[in-house]
């Protein structure tokens, strides 16, 4: 059998490199600004250049509109809020993330930064179906999706400026940190089909932050607008 030579396998791993290295896709996103939010819980203040602000404990929103399956986070960590809220489990953990998918406070998926106790981008779905509030399914459904590729994340740091990208086709989720693909894999069947706006999640983390995302085409709504659902049965 003839050996490949020295110069297809280095034309080989490039292409391997390449495919594990690209950026987040260019997608023209627009700015979103507070009143396109649906709060569920905690608030978000906003300041001039729809700079939004987050200082509470626990904090969840999602898109008051139908728009594709991606979604960007240019922020700012600013460390704890204090006060420190446990999650349902009983753990004390400090992340923000993005929401995919979020059908209901039972049924949705999410790409986590982890900042404490260790920095690590984690993916998971919660699925209760039949369910459809916190009061009805609680913290229970979670399920982490182990990724076709990952690269390790730096610890965070405050005042450190970072962009988290989470683009959901079909079944494939990348996510992207500081236009690096930090995360792909493919998600379960009842994940893609969920029918739901995307969103943002933090718990413990102060932060300033700009979200974007794409506007939606007549071919890609599903559903139309979500109303706005808010109050602590909707919350996950």
């Amino acid at each position: 059998m003839r050996t490949p030579s020295p110069l297809f396998l280095a034309l080989s791993l490039g292409v391997i490199s390449f495919a594990y290295s690209s950026p987040a896709p260019n997608a023209q996103l627009s700015l979103v600004s507070r009143s396109d939010l649906c709060i569920t819980e905690g608030s978000i203040e906003e300041f001039p250049g729809s700079r939004l602000s987050v200082r509470v404990p626990k904090m969840r929103a999602y898109l008051n509109q139908s728009t594709p399956q991606d979604v960007e986070a240019r922020f700012t960590y600013l460390g704890s809020t204090g006060n420190e809220a446990r999650l349902g489990s009983g753990e004390l953990r400090r992340q923000f993330g993005l929401k995919l998918r979020a059908e209901d406070a039972c049924n949705l998926v999410y790409a986590m930064w982890r900042i404490e106790p260790e920095s690590k981008l984690v993916v998971s779905i919660k699925s209760n179906p039949g369910q459809h509030t916190s009061a009805e399914c609680a913290n229970r459904g979670y399920k982490n999706i182990k990724p076709a590729h990952s690269s390790p994340l730096t610890s965070l740091s405050e005042g450190q400026a970072h962009s988290l990208h989470a683009v959901m086709q079909g079944q494939d989720l990348k996510v992207y940190v500081d236009n690096r693909l930090v995360w792909q894999g493919l998600l379960t069947t009842e994940a893609v089909n969920l029918q739901g706006p995307v969103g943002i999640r933090s718990d413990n983390a102060r932060l300033e932050l700009q979200l974007f995302t794409p506007i939606a085409t007549n071919s890609q709504q599903h559903g139309g607008t979500p109303a706005c659902r808010s109050g602590p049965q909707e919350s996950e």
